[in-house]
């Protein structure tokens, strides 16, 4: 059959959708114990999981995993459901169910977070969902530290640590060749061939300083010893190191110009 797309064994071109007078009645059944009601509630909304999933396809997940998530985030939204506010299901459960779907991803993520950075971006989350409704966009991050009462960097800093790590290897851009990947746009300022041009030739002047001097750098240098201690390591006086390393650089120098 075209356009049928099977998830845990469901056949998604035959879901049932629900006219707003049978959610209406159904939501009001379901909340007075009805489980029948309730069934008939998860069974006419799976399209709404359906399309809540859809968002974070591409991140490597099983369809089949987030699918059954977000039926959990849907039971979850039908549960707490208050049929008398003025509020569709739909508004009210696509952030369940998001949440849900979200919460799942985090926890399972490659790079763990810490549970106290969790709790924090499960906040800022769900603040982010609620005040999308209520402002008709997506808010600052401004307006959320506001809303919740913490420090920009704190919100930041949470919103940061659960997004999805990306490989070096994923396309950023195709125009029909090779695709152009992560990888081809990070440079590295420090192993540059200029760098290690200069560090080879700084290797090469100093093999040609004497035991001495080389023993004097690599205490001042590589050890982080001060003129007196080398003085006391070496057995000569703090005037002859200063004089012995004031050589060896101006030597090195004149090698390397």
């Amino acid at each position: 059959m075209q356009g049928k797309v099977e998830i845990c064994g469901v056949n998604t071109a035959r879901l049932k959708v629900l006219s707003q007078v049978e959610m209406d009645t159904l939501l009001r059944r379901a909340k007075e114990g009805d489980a029948r009601a309730k069934e008939a509630l998860i069974e006419g909304n799976l399209r709404l999981v359906l399309s809540v999933i859809q968002r974070f396809t591409g991140r490597g997940e099983n369809p089949d995993d987030l699918f059954q998530v977000g039926c959990i985030g849907l039971i979850k939204a039908i549960n707490n459901f208050d049929p008398t506010k003025q509020v569709k299901f739909s508004t009210y459960g696509v952030p369940m169910i998001a949440g849900e779907v979200r919460r799942y991803l985090r926890d399972n993520a490659a790079i763990r977070v810490s549970r106290s950075i969790r709790d924090v971006a499960y906040k800022v989350l769900q603040c982010k969902e609620a005040m999308q409704v209520t402002l008709g966009r997506d808010p600052t991050l401004d307006e959320i530290a506001k809303e919740l009462e913490l420090p920009l960097a704190d919100v930041s800093e949470a919103l940061d640590a659960v997004c999805a790590p990306i490989s070096l290897y994923d396309p950023v851009y195709a125009d029909g060749g090779d695709p152009l990947t992560v990888m081809d746009q990070v440079r590295d300022m420090k192993n540059t061939e200029a760098n290690w041009m200069e560090h080879i030739a700084l290797r090469s002047a100093f093999r040609k300083l004497g035991d001495r001097e080389k023993q004097i750098l690599s205490l001042r240098f590589g050890s982080g010893k001060t003129q007196m201690e080398v003085a006391a390591l070496v057995g000569i006086s703090q005037a002859q190191v200063s004089r012995l390393e004031k050589g060896a650089l101006n030597s090195l120098k004149k090698q390397m110009s």
